[in-house]
């Protein structure tokens, strides 16, 4: 048990026996008791509600198509209004879009 033996185990009980006394020891056991009963009761109930939300289902995400577009991709149409230039028309510094 944790890696105490039971000679460790009983010098540690004798020694709380002799600091927290005869009387007051079991009321001590009896709230370290109820105290590690309530931890393992709470780490009980959230692994077992972690293991639930693992198993659940979920909703599909709902897609959304790309609606088919009439005539051209947008940006076709400044392409096209730049498509009539020839090099030769450029002068230095102009942008090319």
């Amino acid at each position: 048990m944790f890696g105490i033996g039971m000679q460790e185990l009983l010098i540690i009980l004798v020694i709380a026996l002799i600091v927290i006394g005869p009387k007051k020891l079991p009321e001590l056991a009896k709230s370290l008791g109820r105290g590690l009963a309530e931890f393992k009761r709470t780490a009980d109930d959230f692994q077992s509600s972690i293991m639930a939300d693992l198993h659940m289902p979920t909703r599909p995400r709902p897609t959304t198509e790309p609606r088919p577009q009439q005539g051209m991709a947008p940006g076709i149409e400044r392409a096209e209004e730049g498509a009539g230039l020839d090099i030769e028309d450029l002068e230095k510094g102009d942008r090319v879009r």
